[in-house]
């Protein structure tokens, strides 16, 4: 915070010197301005990490954090930092309608549509067509 502040009381002393002599530099202005938003960016990801830390800290007694040390919201399928699944069953959508379903599911419990990998398994448990005979030939 303070080579923020440090760096919009320059800029401001840049830009009245430069109003006192009647010769703005345009690209010193940007190159400084650019300085700035970059410092801001980093504020922002330590003002975010913070308020993850804090989260961490007000998490319910028994919750059990992610892989990555995040906090899993109540409820939640995926881990909101790191996307891992928790949980025991994985949480994914149905190809044809987008519900949600179990990733173990072998069809959709809204439109009933086979999931990709019982799909294939649906088409094994059919019984294959019989071969039909080729006919003969007379001579």
């Amino acid at each position: 915070m303070r080579a923020r502040e440090d760096r919009i009381r320059d800029l401001g002393g840049i830009i009245l010197e430069m109003y006192r002599r009647d010769r703005f530099n345009h690209e010193l202005v940007t190159d400084r301005c650019t300085e700035l938003i970059g410092i801001e960016r980093r504020l922002q990801e330590v003002d975010a990490m913070l308020a993850q830390a804090a989260l961490a800290r007000r998490a319910p007694a028994g919750s059990t954090p992610c892989v990555c040390g995040a906090p899993i919201v109540a409820g939640s399928h995926f881990c909101a930092n790191c996307g891992r699944a928790v949980g025991e069953a994985p949480v994914v959508t149905c190809s044809q309608c987008g519900s949600p379903l179990p990733a173990e599911a072998a069809f959709c419990a809204h439109c009933g549509t086979p999931t990709v990998d019982s799909g294939a398994q649906y088409e094994a448990e059919q019984p294959a067509p019989e071969p039909q005979p080729e006919p003969q030939a007379h001579p």
